[in-house]
């Protein structure tokens, strides 16, 4: 009886360890989104769970800037996430090779990573090995308050070049009317204007030839008149008083709020600037429209005209992810999980097959433009790595300040990219 019982409380035992190892928890970082997209977040979590025993799946958001900052040092402590948002680009390709992520082409099902374009694994890649997965594309545009342009006398259909749209700004002002509003205090928002017109300048080559040291590099012609056509911008005093320091977030409900004309920003400020105004409510759809980044009449080369700047966003893995982390992440970027997504209106699917679902005029229009764009340029801040992409930060900031020339500004850009 004495053994019995003795071998009855080992089994207890080993079952009860086997049932503790059995126990994985997934921890997901993600950039701070709108309720609905962490409600959606916390669905897919709930139905992951309930189809895997076991399995605990946490999702943690921080504020952009304060992410950007966390991350490296997170990454390199115990308190790393097994999952977390990533914008691909040389900063993947820095933390792949610095040993913080984990290979996972052989982990995920063929039929799965089929339905995601070329470009989007691309992203992804380093050295021929998938570090992570893309989950949306995104596109910089004019978000645009027609009721104050209207009431100034602008018709955005109009705006084609860079000169128009020099022109309606001017024209905004004179009708007494703020024609930008821009978060300058966290100065990636005005990145933005540096690296389109840098595109637009130099082509859809401009960036690569420039890493590789063709052609003057950052120093080259295109750069320098990215910095000049920019400056003509800023000289005329486009943004709202105070706008180096206001935020994203801020600026974004500004604009919502109906305080300036036009708000160059990603897709995704769709749901947020609403959330973030005063009213809570924001613009009513019927007063709100979007164009792209205007073309340059007389580029340094030409080509730039059919390429868009955003980003081609999703998730790395990292080093100390057990198996269940690369499966839920799999889970999420199903078709099934990417279509309700589209469907809710929270961003653009990259899964092929999902797009049709989208309604938001403004999401298809976005997707349209992706889709028959000549190339899609990650936003350079992050696509040239942390330290690099710091840079081009700063003197997009400091050129809408007057504080460096656009020689100085395309000097420091290579500058740090040759010490990177």
């Amino acid at each position: 009886m004495r053994h019995s019982v003795a071998t009855a409380a080992l089994l207890i035992g080993v079952a009860g360890a086997n049932a503790a190892m059995a126990q994985t928890e997934i921890n997901v970082l993600r950039v701070a989104v709108n309720d609905e997209q962490e409600a959606y977040y916390e669905e897919i979590a709930q139905a992951y769970e309930e189809q895997n025993d076991g399995v605990t799946v946490t999702f943690e958001y921080i504020a952009n800037e304060a992410y950007k900052s966390k991350l490296p040092t997170l990454l390199q402590s115990d308190a790393r996430p097994d999952i977390f948002y990533s914008w691909g680009g040389q900063t993947l390709v820095e933390q792949a090779n610095a040993g913080f992520l984990q290979g996972i082409s052989d982990m995920l099902p063929e039929e799965m990573t089929g339905t995601i374009p070329e470009a989007g694994l691309n992203a992804y890649t380093v050295d021929g090995n998938l570090y992570g997965l893309p989950l949306y594309a995104t596109e910089v545009v004019f978000w645009t308050n027609t009721a104050l342009t209207e009431e100034a006398g602008v018709d955005i259909d109009q705006i084609e070049t860079w000169e128009d749209f020099l022109g309606a700004v001017q024209t905004l002002k004179d009708a007494g009317v703020t024609p930008i509003i821009a978060g300058g205090q966290d100065k990636w928002p005005l990145h933005f204007y540096w690296s389109y017109l840098a595109l637009r300048e130099g082509g859809p080559d401009v960036v690569s030839d420039a890493m590789a040291g063709e052609n003057g590099g950052f120093e080259s012609e295109a750069f320098v008149e990215a910095g000049k056509e920019f400056q003509k911008l800023t000289d005329m005093e486009p943004f709202q008083s105070g706008f180096m320091g206001t935020t994203y977030e801020t600026a974004s409900g500004m604009f919502a709020d109906g305080e300036g004309a036009f708000h160059l920003m990603g897709d995704w400020d769709y749901l947020p600037m609403r959330e973030r105004s005063t009213s809570g409510e924001g613009l009513p759809d019927e007063q709100l429209a979007i164009f792209s980044f205007p073309v340059l009449a007389e580029p340094v080369s030409e080509g730039g005209e059919g390429a868009t700047l955003g980003g081609i966003n999703g998730w790395a893995v990292s080093q100390s992810a057990e198996p269940e982390a690369v499966d839920f992440l799999a889970f999420m970027l199903s078709e099934e999980n990417q279509r309700k997504a589209a469907e809710q209106e929270l961003f653009i699917p990259i899964v092929e097959g999902t797009g049709d679902a989208l309604s938001n005029p403004f999401y298809q229009q976005v997707s349209e433009d992706i889709t028959n764009s000549s190339y899609h340029q990650i936003f350079l801040d992050q696509f040239l790595g942390a330290s690099v992409g710091a840079t081009v930060n700063d003197i997009s900031a400091d050129l809408a300040q007057d504080a460096i020339t656009p020689e100085e500004a395309a000097a420091q850009v290579q500058e740090a990219w040759d010490f990177r």
